[in-house]
């Protein structure tokens, strides 16, 4: 099963448990934070479920049984595995606001160059 079909799995679930409405979405904090948003202070996931997660660094039975080998270089070994992760639904985030630009700034999109000490 892939994280979308767990993620929409358990959002049905949600949905029809009455937790979420039928218009919002879940995501990681991860997630939110690279679409834009930022979870509200004092939020809690609204659901905990296992999904995969893709690395390329070896497990620790590999690492031991590199070691017992012989071997000392840890070389890459991707592959996927599940992990615990945290869901924010869209009425726990808020959009994060642009940090407004200084005078430097919009004197530099002008075209003009501009000397600082």
């Amino acid at each position: 099963m892939t994280n979308q079909e767990i993620i929409t799995r358990q959002t049905i679930a949600l949905i029809e448990a009455g937790i979420i409405g039928a218009n919002e979405q879940i995501h990681t904090f991860a997630d939110w934070k690279n679409s834009g948003y930022m979870v509200k202070k004092g939020s809690k996931a609204i659901a905990k479920f296992t999904i995969w997660k893709y690395t390329d660094k070896p497990s620790k039975a590999q690492i031991e049984a590199r070691k017992a080998a012989g071997a000392d270089e840890e070389a890459p070994s991707p592959h996927y595995y599940m992990t615990n992760a945290a869901f924010f639904s869209s009425s726990q985030v808020e959009k994060i606001e642009a940090p407004a630009k200084s005078k430097a700034a919009e004197l530099m999109d002008q075209g003009y160059i501009v000397m600082t000490a």
